[in-house]
């Protein structure tokens, strides 16, 4: 499934963001999360009745924070949330409240504003303005990036999937559906005429050319059409052909007239550890529909029809992500993004420039050092494959969702092979100390097509795959150790980024990336990354944010999986 295209959230948008999650925790009776825990004094709050209890009865002390009295003092009036947020959408540009909007769906829906809509930026932000904070509370009541509505999910109504309602107290991980490889059809559902199923051949270079051409020109693009995952053939082989792989999972839709690539998805096999089952999944990815038949719903073909290829096989279990949300996701991530070549992210207009601030300010702020710090640090070789897998596995085991690497996986995931055609993908290095492998780190390339610029024709974007350290093994668990220690390690990769020019580095809040996502000057993207399970049923998973959408250092992730 489609990934997120992520850039980082401008500052206003940010601030404005900010207010109106402070709206919703005080709308539900919390104090925002910056308040200070200190008082020296009291105020009379009331509070809502319990049933059946008298007004008086429900009044009580509470503490008012030094910070929140210092405010008012200053202010001459009480923090008003409502007046916060008016205040914070007034400045805003066009393209911000857009923005806006973009990440609070159910917000915009409440005014009105949508894909059919006529109604002009200026008159969506006059009638934000006149909101009070019950209205606003009203549209931030459903969470997540392009929520819809149950009843709009006619296909996934008809799938194995958890539905939105569903009761989340006492689930028991296991599969929705049983079923066998005779109750299976062995042939495909009928396409829309005109059209035909193919199988492609991607050790073919021409059929490799066609699915690389198709992604390139019709695949994912963040919200405001900037940029576009630009996936080379290297990469594709790197992510399509892993071991176990098969040719009939790489699937295709073709004009039957002119014989046009014009639609096409793919899984590959995996084996992942669900808390403590192990389900062999098929990971689905890179689906992709040519923009101008859209509108034929060929997406829940392509879905049901890589479905029957992988029962066909006796693989019953899906894994897949994406950026939009669907019936159910087991967790959701939100993107991180570290600038090492501001400058050029900044033309593009990738990274906004905050408010008082110049270029030269931001430049000087994401400099890096042009060496690593941590001795024993270097490439991940052949030798290393056994200790190194050890490593990564046991690190691994502290998640409830991760994957079971073989050998052979781990070799063709991590190991960078010299004679492969094409640019290098994969760099993983290692720490070797007195003759033992005790961490590691690794991140691969994807970029992003620029899509209107002059200047720039690709964004080169380093993705932080998967970490390791024995640090994490100490008993007792010392996470103040494994803090400084993925710091380090974290440093020295940006450092690496910046030696093989790359203009970002991006990240998920999964893994323990919480340790050092902030120190490391990762600022928050306007992505999210949901994680789904076909035909499994499991309880929810932390994704590393809290319900504010801010990094939960805290709780950290129990996502061990990194998609591409």
């Amino acid at each position: 499934m489609p990934a997120e295209e992520s850039k980082p959230l401008d500052p206003a948008v940010k601030e404005a963001n900010d207010a109106l999650a402070e709206a919703t925790d005080k709308g539900k009776g919390k104090e925002p999360e910056v308040e200070s825990d200190e008082e020296d004094g009291e105020e009379d709050v009331p509070e809502e009745a319990a049933p059946g209890a008298s007004a008086a009865g429900a009044k009580k002390k509470k503490k008012k924070s030094k910070r929140k009295k210092v405010k008012e003092a200053l202010t001459g009036q009480p923090s008003d949330p409502e007046q916060k947020i008016k205040e914070a959408i007034g400045g805003l540009t066009p393209q911000q409240l857009t923005e806006l909007l973009s990440l609070n769906p159910a917000l915009a829906n409440e005014l009105g504003v949508g894909s059919s809509s006529n109604k002009s930026v200026e008159e969506t932000a006059a009638a934000m303005q006149k909101l009070d904070l019950q209205d606003i509370m009203t549209g931030l009541a459903s969470a997540g990036k392009n929520a819809k509505d149950m009843a709009s999910y006619k296909f996934w109504a008809t799938q194995p999937v958890p539905k939105f309602g569903e009761s989340e107290k006492k689930i028991e991980d296991g599969p929705i559906r049983v079923q066998t490889v005779e109750e299976v059809p062995t042939e495909p559902s009928p396409m829309v005429t005109g059209f035909e199923w193919v199988t492609m051949n991607l050790e073919d270079d021409g059929e490799m050319k066609e699915v690389y051409e198709l992604l390139n020109g019709h695949y994912v693009e963040d919200d405001e059409a900037m940029f576009r995952f630009n996936y080379s053939p290297a990469m594709l082989r790197w992510a399509l052909m892993a071991p176990g792989w098969r040719k009939e999972w790489h699937v295709g839709v073709r004009a039957s007239q002119s014989r046009k690539l014009v639609a096409f998805i793919s899984a590959i096999p995996v084996d992942l550890r669900v808390r403590k089952n192990i389900v062999t999944c098929s990971e689905v990815n890179f689906m992709v529909v040519h923009k101008k038949l859209r509108g034929k719903r060929l997406a829940p073909v392509l879905i049901k029809e890589i479905t029957r290829r992988s029962n066909l096989r006796g693989i019953w279990q899906g894994l897949y992500t994406g950026g939009v949300v669907l019936p159910k996701p087991v967790s959701t991530c939100r993107y991180f993004h570290r600038a090492l070549n501001w400058q050029k992210l900044y033309e593009v207009g990738f990274s906004p420039l905050p408010p008082n601030s110049k270029p030269q300010y931001q430049i000087r702020k994401y400099q890096l050092p042009d060496t690593t710090s941590t001795k024993g640090l270097r490439e991940l070789q052949e030798k290393d494959i056994d200790a190194a897998r050890e490593l990564l596995t046991k690190y691994l085991k502290r998640f409830d969702m991760a994957p079971e690497f073989s050998n052979d996986e781990f070799r063709h995931w991590f190991l960078h092979d010299k004679n492969a055609p094409g640019e290098q993908v994969i760099w993983t290095y290692v720490v070797e100390t007195n003759g033992k492998i005790t961490d590691m780190f690794s991140f691969y390339c994807l970029e992003s097509t620029v899509i209107n610029s002059s200047k720039h024709q690709v964004v080169r974007a380093a993705y932080l795959w998967y970490y390791a350290s024995d640090v994490a093994f100490a008993t007792p668990f010392n996470k103040d150790a494994l803090k400084t220690r993925l710091n380090s390690l974290i440093g020295d990769a940006l450092v690496m980024g910046k030696k093989y020019k790359f203009d970002v580095f991006n990240g998920l809040s999964l893994l323990d990336n919480g340790l050092f996502l902030e120190q490391q000057k990762f600022g928050p993207g306007d992505g999210q990354l949901h994680y789904y399970l076909f035909n499994y049923r499991a309880a929810p998973i932390a994704g590393g944010v809290d319900r504010r959408n801010k990094l939960d250092e805290e709780n950290l992730s129990g996502i061990g999986l990194v998609m591409l």
